[in-house]
Order: C-alpha cells, then sequence, then structure tokens
C-alpha cells in the first residue's frame, strides 16, 4: 500500500430518507454517502463541505463524527479492483443549509449517475455501501442518543 487515503462523508436525513450519491457497476444501481477525499492543508469539514457542494450542489451545515471506518481493499469483495486502496472515512452528521433542497444533481464525475433519497424504512435490503451502515443508518431516526463508533476495517 502506497498511502492512507481519508475522506469525510454526509449522513443526512430527512423525512425517513437519506441522501446518496448514485453510481452504477456490473451488479446494478448502488449508492454511497456524499462526499470525498481531503486534500492536503484542508479540515475534514472544509473537505465534506467541498465534496457536498460538487456531488449534491448543495450546501451543508457539518454536525457531530458519527462513524469512523477504515476499508482495507485487500480484506473484501472489491480486492481484485482495487487492491492497494487503505482509506480512512470521518462519517459526520449534517444538515441542508437553511432553505436549501438536493434534486438529482448534475454528474461531477464519471461514476455519478445521481442523487437519490433513500427511505431508511428497508435501507438493510438496499444496496449503499458501506455495508455495514445500513442498518446503523436506519436505526438514526428511532434513537435519541447518538455515540461516535469506530467500525473498523469494514465493508
Amino acid at each position: 500500500m502506497d498511502s492512507i487515503r481519508t475522506s469525510a462523508k454526509a449522513v443526512i436525513i430527512e423525512h425517513g430518507r437519506v441522501v446518496a450519491v448514485k453510481k452504477q457497476d456490473e451488479h446494478g444501481f448502488f449508492y454511497i454517502l456524499p462526499g470525498g477525499g481531503q486534500e492536503p492543508g484542508e479540515t475534514l469539514v472544509e473537505a465534506l463541505r467541498r465534496e457536498c457542494q460538487e456531488e449534491l450542489r448543495a450546501d451543508v451545515s457539518v454536525g457531530d463524527l458519527w462513524v469512523m471506518r477504515e476499508y482495507i481493499a485487500r480484506h473484501h469483495e472489491f480486492a481484485e479492483q482495487h487492491p492497494e486502496v487503505h482509506q480512512i472515512e470521518f462519517m459526520f452528521l449534517c444538515s441542508l443549509a437553511d432553505g436549501v433542497t438536493v434534486v438529482d444533481a448534475p454528474l461531477v464525475e464519471d461514476q455519478q449517475l445521481g442523487v437519490e433519497w433513500l427511505e431508511l424504512e428497508g435501507l438493510e435490503r438496499s444496496r449503499l455501501y458501506p455495508k455495514a451502515l445500513r442498518a446503523l443508518i436506519a436505526g438514526l431516526g428511532r434513537r435519541a442518543g447518538r455515540l461516535t463508533i469506530y467500525l473498523g476495517d469494514v465493508n
């Protein structure tokens, strides 16, 4: 592995739904949380705001750090495609800036097909990645207290 990449992701929940970036692979559509890689000299919060502006075309208010996840590709199902990837993701609870709505944003990268709001009910059966977050995000609407969670190296 050449280096460890850090990234910031947004968990934005409104009206029983979470916003996700829509992508496609050989198995069909899948979803990831908005956000992306941190650039040198940029804080995680700055990276997250920039990435949300790029992917969602929306300003966000960044709240508490909620989940940290490591992803070491060689340990998971996509090892053949990206064997050298080692990424640490910091997932923050966020909200849209006042008066902002997210609609299907224009494409900003080759693999982004658009943006969708996914229902929390049944989220465990969706192709939202990382898989370990599906139940945690779905449970956010049912739980008042919040803890910071370190997931470790999971997919």
